[in-house]
């Protein structure tokens, strides 16, 4: 489901660039409409099962459901709609070993670093919620509210676990919801 929607917004993307070319290249509007409605007709194509699941947690546009397991306890969680979520995405499944960071979050440097185009405006993270600290290329998953907002901190999702689960998890396991 993840690489379908990263494979729809790639091909959205190259045919904008066809649109775009097609646009320079010739001048006759008549023979743009049908790569126009090329375009709008994959728009349906996402999936739209999640798009029903109510928000929780952090502000979230489209949510997509995760499988969550910390320390072989499964809990319910969604990831938000942002690029680097979706990047996040791509890379499920996904079992890292977590540390303790300043007695708020728990961190792991996932396989590669994400993506930060298009970020949402930052927002201060509250417990549960799954981030991404871009300098470092960390995850961290706070189980105390954070530090006010800042631009180099990404809220990716929530987990729906309390703090006391949270702040004692050494493992998690990150995988695509069935």
């Amino acid at each position: 489901m993840t690489t379908f929607t990263l494979r729809r917004a790639l091909t959205v993307a190259t045919t904008g660039l066809l649109l775009a070319a097609t646009a320079c290249s010739e001048g006759s509007s008549a023979e743009q409409a049908p790569t126009t409605s090329a375009v709008s007709s994959s728009a349906p194509a996402s999936p739209p099962a999640s798009a029903s699941a109510s928000p929780t947690g952090s502000d979230r546009s489209t949510p997509m459901d995760i499988r969550v397991t910390i320390d072989g306890q499964e809990v319910e969680a969604t990831l938000n709609d942002s690029p680097a979520a979706r990047d996040l995405a791509s890379l499920l499944p996904l079992t890292l070993d977590l540390e303790d960071f300043h007695g708020t979050e728990r961190i792991a440097d996932p396989p590669r670093k994400l993506t930060t185009e298009n970020a949402p405006e930052p927002q201060a993270p509250k417990t549960g919620d799954l981030t991404y600290f871009a300098p470092w290329g960390n995850l961290a998953i706070f189980y105390k509210d954070g530090p006010s907002a800042s631009a180099d901190l990404l809220v990716l999702g929530h987990i729906d676990a309390d703090a006391d689960q949270l702040s004692g998890a050494d493992r998690i396991t990150i995988e695509a919801a069935p």
